[in-house]
């Protein structure tokens, strides 16, 4: 999602499974994007665990946004940027940021097979045109691999 609609996640937006079991529930994130468009993307597992653990930690406090300080009010979005980017540079990751993994999630899913549709309602496009770009990406990375782990 970008930063922006991560930023305005709310406790109701966010729908986590009560048990969760690998390959079997998922949950779900209703995100508010571009244009006022409402979309719905699941959690997959990984992150609805992920969020499940968040969630039994996260201080009880009057602000609803789904992500909040310690300081006890919700995060904006350059508290996140600030988050990600500490998170970055500890993985020894360089030249990469928030929008730069957006990014790279639409490109490995790509590059996986999942079903171009399936990316464009993910990220929130309107036009499956600005998806493609993805497409492209996608092949360059597949030709630098494979040129790079020639047999």
């Amino acid at each position: 999602m970008r930063l922006s609609e991560l930023a305005g996640l709310r406790l109701k937006d966010v729908e986590v499974p009560k048990r969760l079991v690998k390959d079997g529930e998922v949950g779900s994130v209703r995100i508010i994007g571009k244009g006022r468009r409402e979309r719905i993307v699941t959690l997959n597992f990984k992150a609805a665990k992920a969020l499940k653990a968040y969630l039994a930690v996260r201080p009880k406090v009057l602000d609803d946004r789904l992500f909040v300080s310690k300081f006890r009010v919700g995060l904006g979005e350059r508290a996140i940027q600030r988050v990600v980017e500490k998170h970055l540079k500890e993985a020894k990751i360089e030249e990469a940021s928030v929008h730069a993994l957006r990014h790279t999630f639409a490109t490995h899913h790509v590059r996986k097979g999942t079903n171009l549709r399936v990316v464009q309602e993910a990220l929130g496009h309107a036009s499956l045109a600005t998806t493609g770009v993805y497409v492209h990406l996608a092949r360059e990375l597949m030709d630098k691999q494979l040129q790079e782990n020639a047999l």
